[in-house]
């Protein structure tokens, strides 16, 4: 059957299809030893050789979708110069072989649910904006914010000049001790900017002491202990890859 060269490059790990798209354009890509150039071109992988950078396109595996509760200390790439423990560390550890990247990332100092795959399309469809996935954390912070502090940060707070989209936000718990009161504030985004919701809390005054990703959109870590991981199940899946959203009006704020 004729596929679409990139997206038989992206089901294979490669890449996602945008950038299987520049690996076509610079002419990194051959089908059946000619160098192709055109975007749109299809292949048949049962067929045909496909070859990368002189390589060829091992047979594309069978898509899989893991869901890990990433502990604190580990971070979320394929490889770290500075020979921390990855995510990919830990899957290979689990006896988990194949070609994996994590969707997104989730800080070193954080813990809470990361999504690593084989499956490029996937990937780009559940970080594109247009489906604004919420993703919900749990933030331990210094003091206790009040309503206008919670209010600030539903209808969004200035970062390097761009204010946040409107976030879901509500205080857990509070607990006192005695270097201070901490409360428990819930918090869910739709964007991913770089520790987003730790310079959240830091432009209400409340940093944050321990921050975790309890969901993503509809995918929970209950049951899953640090460290531990699973298979996504058919149902979560279909949520994740469900229909656009219309973005929200500027100004407009979500409460929980």
């Amino acid at each position: 059957m004729q596929v679409r060269l990139n997206k038989l490059l992206s089901q294979s790990g490669v890449a996602s299809r945008r950038a299987a798209d520049e690996l076509i354009r610079q002419g990194r890509v051959e089908v059946n030893r000619q160098v192709v150039s055109a975007l749109g071109t299809k292949a048949d992988p049962a067929h045909d050789e496909i070859r990368v950078d002189g390589r060829r396109l091992k047979a594309v595996p069978a898509r899989r979708y893991l869901l890990l509760n990433k502990p604190r200390g580990v971070v979320s790439t394929r490889s770290d110069p500075q020979g921390r423990t990855t995510v990919i560390d830990l899957i290979t550890r689990a006896g988990i072989g194949g070609y994996f990247y994590p969707v997104g990332r989730l800080d070193f100092d954080s813990e809470g649910l990361i999504i690593l795959t084989n499956d490029g399309e996937f990937a780009e469809r559940v970080t594109h904006p247009r489906y604004e996935l919420d993703r919900t954390y749990e933030a331990l912070v210094e003091g206790v914010p009040d309503e206008r502090d919670l209010e600030r940060l539903r209808r969004g707070v200035a970062i390097d000049g761009r204010r946040t989209l409107p976030a879901k936000v509500r205080v857990v718990r509070v607990m006192r001790a005695r270097g201070g009161d901490q409360a428990l504030v819930e918090i869910a985004i739709r964007e991913g900017r770089h520790r987003q919701v730790r310079r959240m809390c830091d432009a209400i005054a409340h940093p944050v002491e321990r921050l975790r990703r309890t969901r993503i959109g509809s995918v929970t870590s209950q049951g899953l202990g640090s460290g531990d991981l699973r298979d996504l199940t058919p149902a979560e899946l279909r949520s994740l890859m469900g229909s656009p959203k219309q973005k929200a009006k500027p100004g407009s704020s979500i409460r929980s």
